[in-house]
């Protein structure tokens, strides 16, 4: 009974990261690749089939791969990832963000873009 019940709860937790995932690549802030790796620890955890369907995606099987292998992330993902965040301070000074925000944003930018480029290729 526990047993189907922590399955239950991966599963969920693996279907909602996915979810949220897919809603990332339309959403600016919102990351893609966090919630899909997350997905992908779950259903390793839950759906042996699930799993299987996230490592042999065209798309994001790669990207699973190269981070199980050592927490490598590609060059190409890189390049996207620092590019569409130096693109987003921007944004926001243009959608008129307050200039405490856009600096608080920066900041965050910064950490997370040195975490991105500091991981091996």
């Amino acid at each position: 009974m526990i047993a189907r019940v922590k399955r239950l709860l991966w599963v969920t937790l693996g279907l909602v990261s996915l979810v949220l995932g897919i809603i990332g690549v339309f959403m600016p802030l919102l990351p893609t690749t966090p919630f899909i790796l997350l997905s992908a620890l779950a259903f390793a955890e839950s759906s042996p089939r699930l799993h299987q369907w996230l490592l042999s995606h065209p798309r994001w099987g790669v990207i699973i791969k190269n981070w199980q292998d050592g927490g490598r992330i590609d060059r190409k993902s890189k390049t996207i990832a620092v590019s569409v965040m130096a693109a987003m301070p921007l944004l926001s000074w243009a959608l008129g963000a307050p200039l405490w925000a856009i600096g608080a944003q920066v900041l965050v930018l910064i950490a997370v873009a040195t975490f991105i480029l500091t991981r091996p290729s």
